[in-house]
């Protein structure tokens, strides 16, 4: 950690922010939105194949709703990658969780808008926050992936866990990623557990919060130099 320069201790920081907001808004998708998962879309494939095999409680319009819409994202973030792939990435980071930002902060005023008197959520009101906060993380999820920084790719954690466990089983001392792997296991636990203490208040607080932080982390990219890695990235493009 200390050979890090101080933009990536910036970016690195920001991904480990964003992997807590994940659990966050997978808290609020799963437990207010009827089962679903608007970010972590291995899970809403699962779930979807569990609908339609009858599963009970497991709404498939819902869950394909967030896959379409993950897609779309998904295809955006292709988009802005292109059209911002020759300036600096550090911008281009920016720039896409900006508009993740603005997803968000807009699926919270749709949740306040909507909001019933007695507390309970409004069916109406889930089919715009699904997909803009299934649009937002498809962009997320497409903007990590071309970065591709290893071990934080903010909303999936499978092969994170094997990577841990799998390099303890080789030579003592061989793994080198070990603390940012362990740091992005814990973030997710703890966006989800904050997420689930969130919803109590109600879901508007938890998508405001996601909302200010991922829009924190946009800002950050601004003020930081381009890392070596994101360097080459863009050289890749030219």
């Amino acid at each position: 950690m200390d050979s890090l320069t101080n933009s990536e201790r910036v970016l690195y920081g920001s991904l480990f922010c964003l992997t807590f907001v994940t659990g966050l808004v997978d808290a609020g998708s799963w437990v207010a939105m009827g089962h679903v998962l608007t970010a972590n879309m291995t899970g809403n494939i699962i779930f979807l194949g569990f609908a339609i095999g009858g599963v009970p409680g497991l709404p498939i319009g819902r869950s394909v709703t967030v896959l379409g819409f993950g897609l779309t994202g998904g295809f955006l973030a292709g988009k802005l990658d292109s059209l911002l792939g020759k300036q600096r990435r550090n911008l281009w980071l920016a720039a896409a969780f900006g508009f993740e930002a603005l997803l968000l902060f807009a699926a919270m005023t749709v949740a306040w808008c909507f909001q019933s008197r007695g507390g309970q959520s409004v069916s109406t009101a889930l089919y715009g926050i699904i997909p803009l906060t299934a649009l937002g993380m498809g962009m997320r999820n497409g903007t990590v992936k071309r970065l591709a920084v290893p071990d934080l790719t903010t909303t999936v954690l499978t092969l994170t866990v094997a990577a841990l466990a799998f390099d303890f089983s080789l030579t003592p001392g061989n793994n080198p990623r070990w603390r940012r792997r362990v740091g992005s296991v814990l973030m997710m636990f703890s966006g989800a557990f904050i997420g689930v203490q969130l919803l109590k208040h109600s879901l508007v607080l938890l998508l405001g919060s996601s909302a200010v932080l991922t829009a924190l982390c946009a800002l950050a990219q601004i003020y930081r130099e381009e890392t070596e890695h994101e360097a080459k990235l863009r050289a890749s493009q030219r």
